[in-house]
């Protein structure tokens, strides 16, 4: 891509990224303090299970032929194609809950015959070009945070599977300062990105809870939407630019800030999943970082006066950063387990607001006051809004520790017109509760908007119970249920989380048989041999050939 950066040489890449460990998201659970233990107790009825973790998880062996390897490490370099099980053991799949279960339930675990690192585009190419010709499966790999099963080493119908990950493509390739565009390796992760914009005074702003690992291939790929949506846009918005290598060859799409020269062929890679390609490059749209920020807090009376003033502000036109709206039980269960029982009733909402100077970012949250007041908002000051920012990041830990107790702890997510909103929120919370309650457990069912429309919103579930003895068939079957009622009353199936090997099923319902078609001729195009990420999306088309071995695994 072209660039008109200033002269000054672009900041250096970022030094190696951590990732989470194999059996859950944070290398130290989160703890749980003596209250919220005892709140857990309260609020979760019924006797729990705990589930215990493993010392070292023991793996599937390897399928993949020496000659495969050595011919993948030829591409890569010896280093960074290899069959080891540590290396292995990082790349098992995502971080959802059946995820996390699976890996303390199960032996052995099911991981990819092979992990190969390459360094750029020309590698990945070159990657798919060899994998395509033995049939081997490639799965593309970024931060490994996928929670709807979108990077399990699934090898389909081809003789085996790898881990593609594309942590050595993390850099900032070009920088624009005047179209403010920057053009980062998709392997980047949030926490890299930021630095490196840092650096030069910019920022993406885009901060999903998987912020901490998750890498802007995988934003892109799973249309991912970050907690300051209102003020940013979901990552699909920041999209500029995209480089693609598919096992039929590579695509460069995006060359103006708007286009008619037809379909946007973006869109095909936007919430792709790997299942077409590989996204190598990521060109965003970047914005100077704030000079200040403003926070605020408030309690409605109840959620639907909370979604009312939003959708008026909203539709109005007023631009908080972050926008949050806890529903009743939510903002009870939050309270609580910050030791502020008795101090919040209703429905808390948080925002934040940025700007060029402190009196921009007053007279946006002034703005927004001044609806709110009218739908009988109380300010509660900044104090919650600021506590929410420290802790923004912290949830997905919590499940760990939840399973050590016998805790599950789940979410889940949909959106809707405005209209529709409080009808889909009863359906999803009435067919969870009546899931879970009929598995043996009564749940605590939280919902949360985090992400506005002029036309609708989000609605995000956190969903609370005592594990049973059999927790992943009752987890499953709580899934099932809620994605019944979500296709039932007119909800997405997914609105930032992706479709993934989960929702897969429950697609059709959403685009159609039709649409479906659509998506598999898309993907026998591009991949006609179906070796890009088998099962995710769609599923993959029956390949040309019937795989032939070319050796033998060690």
């Amino acid at each position: 891509m072209p660039t008109t950066s200033a002269s000054d040489p672009l900041p250096a890449s970022p030094a190696p990224r951590e990732r989470g460990p194999w059996d859950g998201w944070d290398p130290e659970p989160a703890r749980l303090p003596a209250a919220a233990k005892a709140i857990v107790a309260t609020v979760v009825p019924g006797k729990a299970h705990p589930v215990p973790r493993r010392a070292r998880p023991t793996l599937t062996p390897s399928l993949l032929a020496d000659d495969d390897l050595t011919a993948l490490a030829a591409i890569v370099g010896t280093d960074h194609a290899t069959r080891d099980d540590d290396v292995r053991a990082l790349h098992l799949g995502g971080k959802s809950t059946p995820d996390l279960l699976r890996r303390r339930l199960d032996d052995p675990q099911e991981a990819p015959d092979a992990v190969v690192a390459p360094a750029g585009h020309a590698e990945v190419a070159a990657v798919l070009r060899a994998c395509d010709e033995r049939r081997i499966a490639v799965v593309p790999f970024g931060g490994g945070t996928s929670v709807v099963g979108g990077v399990d080493p699934v090898r389909g119908s081809q003789r085996a599977v790898i881990a593609l990950d594309l942590a050595r493509t993390a850099s900032l390739r070009a920088l624009d300062e005047v179209s403010l565009l920057a053009t980062f390796g998709a392997g980047t992760t949030g926490p890299q990105a930021e630095e490196m914009l840092g650096a030069r005074g910019y920022t993406l702003g885009h901060f999903p809870q998987s912020y901490l690992y998750a890498s802007l291939g995988g934003f892109a790929a799973t249309r991912s939407s970050g907690q300051a949506s209102r003020g940013y846009g979901r990552f699909d918005d920041l999209v500029h630019a995209l480089r693609v290598a598919t096992p039929r060859g590579d695509l460069d799409l995006g060359r103006a800030p708007a286009s008619a020269a037809g379909p946007d062929l973006r869109e095909l890679f936007l919430g792709s999943e790997g299942a077409f390609g590989v996204l190598t490059e990521v060109t965003v749209r970047i914005r100077p970082l704030p000079a200040a920020t403003a926070y605020r807090a408030w309690t409605f009376p109840d959620f639907a006066s909370g979604a009312a003033a939003f959708r008026e502000a909203t539709q109005r036109g007023i631009r908080p950063t972050v926008l949050r709206l806890s529903d009743e039980t939510e903002t009870r269960v939050n309270a609580a387990m910050g030791g502020h029982l008795t101090r919040l009733r209703g429905c808390l909402a948080v925002a934040t607001f940025e700007g060029a100077s402190p009196a921009e970012a007053e007279h946006t949250r002034d703005a927004l006051e001044a609806v709110f007041a009218a739908h009988g908002a109380k300010s509660r000051g900044e104090d919650p809004a600021r506590s929410w920012e420290r802790g923004r990041f912290a949830s997905p830990g919590l499940r760990d520790t939840l399973l050590d107790i016998g805790v599950l702890a789940e979410t889940l997510e949909t959106a809707a017109t405005w209209a529709n909103l409080q009808a889909l929120k009863t359906a999803v919370t009435e067919a969870l509760s009546a899931s879970l309650t009929a598995a043996g457990t009564k749940p605590i069912v939280m919902c949360h908007i985090s992400h506005v429309y002029p036309a609708g919103a989000s609605l995000y579930f956190t969903v609370v119970a005592a594990l049973t003895e059999d927790p992943r068939a009752q987890w499953a079957g709580a899934k099932d249920a809620a994605s019944r009622a979500i296709g039932e009353a007119h909800g997405t199936i997914t609105h930032h989380h992706a479709v993934g090997r989960d929702h897969r099923a429950y697609l059709e319902t959403e685009i159609g048989p039709l649409g479906v078609e659509v998506l598999r001729a898309v993907k026998a195009t591009l991949d006609p041999n179906g070796i890009m990420n088998p099962g995710a999306l769609v599923t993959p088309a029956a390949p040309a050939t019937p795989p032939a071995a070319t050796g033998a695994p060690a």
